[in-house]
């Protein structure tokens, strides 16, 4: 065998991306290897790819590559809208859907839900190229709490949100966030959307797991006047996959963007 194919890392991670595949990466060093009240959480820096993101063993995001998804995540939704206010997240995750949302400059709250205060402590402390501290925002409020039951809360006090962004783990993934992705949560976080609220959700790999995304698809229909479906390829996130992005807007509002029309939108540097 060519030396050039030959692998050299010591320590190796095997990643499960679909029933007949697995991706093979070497790990450089292992930061975080702890199990929380909720996960088991892994944080670790790759050989060719920098630091990663691993829950109950699943690969969430790695450094490299994570800005494709996030932006593609984040940006869509916030520019449909046109002008967000109050910003929900549903997953804080590595914080790095917050940095892309406290760059605009009108935003006046950002609402972060996540259901694992000991996952996020680590990620504050390990994961700083990715969330580029965006917690210490002024207008971010860090809420821990099941997703399940922070929507059911919202909506009894008449809480509303301009964009909502649902950025938990697959469907198919750890059953502390595929619990969330049922029709009476999702009815619940359109009844929190504003006026031309705007209401994104990240629902895995359509080509790697069809029918967990099509199911993602088909619970968004009945709730959303116009459901358009995004989509990004990672290079590294789950496996050189496509992600899906379905968002829901108002009849009639504008769902093609040019690049110089993203770049006119305020935000900060």
């Amino acid at each position: 065998m060519d030396n050039d194919y030959v692998i050299r890392s010591s320590l190796q991670c095997i990643q499960y991306v679909a029933p007949n595949t697995w991706a093979y990466m070497g790990v450089k060093k292992v930061l975080v290897n702890e199990r929380t009240r909720y996960q088991h959480v892994l944080i670790v820096e790759l050989e060719d790819f920098g630091k990663a993101l691993f829950l109950d063993g699943i690969l969430q995001s790695a450094q490299l590559d994570e800005y494709i998804y996030h932006e593609s995540l984040v940006h869509p939704a916030m520019v449909t809208h046109g002008n967000p206010t109050r910003v929900l997240i549903l997953g804080t995750g590595e914080g790095a859907a917050l940095r892309e949302v406290v760059k605009y400059s009108g935003v006046k709250e950002v609402v972060t839900v996540d259901i694992d205060y000991e996952l996020i402590k680590y990620v504050k402390e390990y994961l700083r190229e990715f969330h580029a501290d965006s917690f210490r925002d002024p207008r971010v409020r860090e809420v821990y709490q099941d997703a399940v039951d922070y929507v059911k809360g919202a909506v009894s006090t008449g809480e509303r949100f301009d964009v909502v962004i649902m950025d938990l783990t697959d469907p198919y993934g750890p059953e502390v966030g595929a619990r969330v992705y049922s029709m009476d949560v999702i009815n619940g976080i359109h009844r929190l959307l504003s006026d031309n609220g705007v209401f994104v959700v990240q629902a895995g790999s359509s080509f790697l797991f069809p029918r967990e995304y099509n199911a993602v698809y088909d619970i968004r229909k009945p709730t959303s006047p116009t459901l358009v479906n995004s989509m990004a390829l990672t290079p590294l996130v789950l496996g050189s996959k496509y992600i899906g992005f379905p968002r829901a807007v108002e009849p009639g509002t504008p769902t093609q963007y040019s690049s110089s029309s993203v770049y006119q939108w305020p935000m900060r540097a």
